[in-house]
């Protein structure tokens, strides 16, 4: 099980401005990974392509041995929100819903909220933050939102997590602990993380790391330049 890219390559614009020129990889299953680069690199975007957020201009993508260019929309949904985990920089919390209720939302989308609250209040307790659970995102510090955001990612217990720049809106305490959160659930859990940073402190705590220079791999192992 893992995540092939295969020659990806991605434009935007009406001129086709190239952000991503060629990228070949492979994500195996139970990585720690990250994807550094300079700001304007292509990090954020392949990381949306490889989470079938968005799709690239060319080049392939498999997951789990399925191509998603051969899946229909609906089934790339479905896959998504089967296999896959998200956390932003920004938590994105629905303000009016407490810590539980936002934790169990993929749970409501999918008419599992019943069967999932158990484990959500597993997840909060993990966490530290069980006591906050019917607290409003406006109650809670920056890192308890973001702990939250992440146990929503983890809910449906996601073969795969994936998280851009997930400390760019913390201080440095409360970002080590959402990267030491990330290391226990990748060690414990066994789900394949691959983050996004331009920090080379978190960047160091990969067992892996792709680094792109000008939209192309230049590194892809644990050594070399981190950030």
């Amino acid at each position: 099980m893992s995540i092939v890219m295969r020659n990806i390559k991605k434009s935007f614009g009406q001129l086709a401005t190239p952000v991503l020129r060629g990228v070949n990889a492979e994500i195996k299953t139970g990585e720690f990974l990250s994807i550094t680069g300079r700001s304007g690199s292509g990090k954020s975007t392949l990381l949306y392509i490889i989470s079938t957020l968005d799709p690239p201009t060319s080049g392939e993508v498999e997951i789990d041995g399925r191509k998603i260019s051969d899946m229909s929309s609906r089934e790339v949904h479905g896959f998504r929100n089967a296999r896959m985990g998200f956390v932003f920089q920004f938590h994105h919390l629905l303000p009016e819903l407490t810590a539980l209720e936002n934790v169990l939302m993929p749970a409501i989308k999918t008419g599992s909220e019943r069967s999932r609250s158990d484990f959500a209040r597993k997840l909060l307790e993990e966490f530290g933050i069980l006591d906050k659970a019917d607290s409003l995102p406006s109650q809670l510090s920056g890192g308890e939102q973001q702990r939250v955001a992440i146990a929503r990612a983890l809910v449906m217990e996601p073969a795969y997590l994936f998280a851009d720049e997930p400390t760019g809106n913390l201080d440095t305490v409360n970002g080590r602990a959402v990267m030491n959160l990330f290391a226990r659930i990748n060690r414990e859990r066994g789900t394949t993380i691959i983050y996004v940073t331009h920090d080379k402190e978190f960047a160091d705590m990969a067992s892996r790391r792709i680094h792109l220079v000008d939209g192309q791999v230049a590194e892809s192992d644990p050594n070399g330049p981190k950030a």
